[in-house]
């Protein structure tokens, strides 16, 4: 190794130098990451891409907001047919993450742009200073907002009637716990009708550990070193993973499953047979499954948890499972289960 170049950090031995962040005396943690702006201009010398995004507040005591993104309308003086809505919440294990973050930046770019679809992507408040369910209320927060939004985007160019929850990681567990929510207050936030949920690579735990965990724990990249932290640092103070923000399978509501089922929402679940969190996320559709809701699961052959953020062919095959997903809703054909 050169002189100039950087020992990796061991996610065993320093798992907070792999995350990236440090823990302060005050209980608080110091977040190193990268943030990209949005860019709105439709002037294509200044802005060659094919998808306009923009910043929007939602509760700036709370510093929430969301981002906007909108592939390119070809004209203005072209009527233009409404797209599907994605509400979508980034990862990071509800310490690390925003919706400016350089791989959730283009992610919902190459989506909007693929599908194509309006995209909200949703910065909600991380923990440990701000601990669940406060990614839950802000996330609530935030639908409540695009329901009632005055944003030239999404009354325009927005099929309210279209709307998909679609997380990935943390997101996945955000999408599901808010979609609980939601299947009982959906007639308030009309316009705003949910089809379904996208849950990618959702992020679930438990005390017990699962076969895959243990497993696959030498996967350095989501091993239960890191898991552990960002359990102890996003749950509320003296929950364990038992905690039913953690584990779905605690506290199940046969009620709220059922209304989802009689709300005919869709739910696809897609993971790979890599990734620490299998066992979880398998059980996880297997209980949908049992309480009548309709859900189909992808489990790619040697995907890691989030490998499609760094491998372009993946990530083409995931806005194609996406996109499908949408479509067989909207038109109501089946999907076939891939394990």
């Amino acid at each position: 190794m050169s002189s100039n170049e950087t020992k990796p950090i061991d996610p065993y031995t320093d798992p907070y130098g792999f995350l990236g962040i440090i823990k302060n005396s005050d209980g608080s943690i110091t977040r190193k990451q990268k943030l990209v702006p949005a860019n709105s201009d439709l002037d294509r010398r200044n802005n060659p891409n094919p998808v306009l995004s923009k910043d929007i507040p939602i509760n700036q005591a709370n510093n929430t907001w969301a981002r906007i993104y909108l592939r390119r309308p070809e004209s203005d003086a072209t009527p233009t047919t409404k797209q599907p809505l994605i509400i979508y919440f980034h990862g990071g294990g509800f310490v690390l993450g925003s919706a400016s973050t350089p791989i959730y930046h283009k992610f919902c770019c190459d989506l909007a742009n693929e599908i194509p679809a309006v995209i909200v992507s949703v910065e909600y408040r991380l923990g440990p200073e701000h601990r669940l369910p406060a990614a839950y209320d802000d996330s609530m927060e935030a639908l409540r907002w695009v329901s009632a939004a005055a944003d030239e985007w999404l009354t325009k160019y927005a099929d309210f009637s279209k709307c998909f929850l679609m997380g990935m990681s943390a997101g996945g567990n955000i999408a599901y716990r808010v979609g609980l929510r939601m299947v009982t207050c959906g007639e308030d936030l009309m316009p705003l009708k949910i089809q379904g949920l996208i849950l990618h690579h959702p992020f679930f735990g438990g005390v017990q550990r699962t076969s895959s965990e243990i497993r696959m724990d030498v996967e350095k990249v989501c091993p239960l070193s890191l898991t552990d932290i960002m359990w102890e640092l996003g749950l509320p103070v003296s929950a364990d993973r038992d905690h039913e923000y953690c584990n779905p399978m605690i506290g199940i509501r046969p009620d709220l499953l059922q209304k989802m089922k009689g709300q005919r929402w869709k739910v696809m679940v897609i993971g790979g047979d890599k990734d620490p969190l299998l066992d979880r996320e398998i059980e996880f559709m297997k209980m949908l499954k049992e309480q009548g809701v309709d859900v189909v699961g992808h489990f790619s052959e040697g995907g890691t948890h989030g490998f499609e953020f760094f491998d372009v062919s993946k990530a083409k095959i995931l806005y194609g499972l996406v996109k499908n997903f949408i479509l067989s809703k909207l038109f109501d054909f089946p999907l076939m289960n891939k394990l």
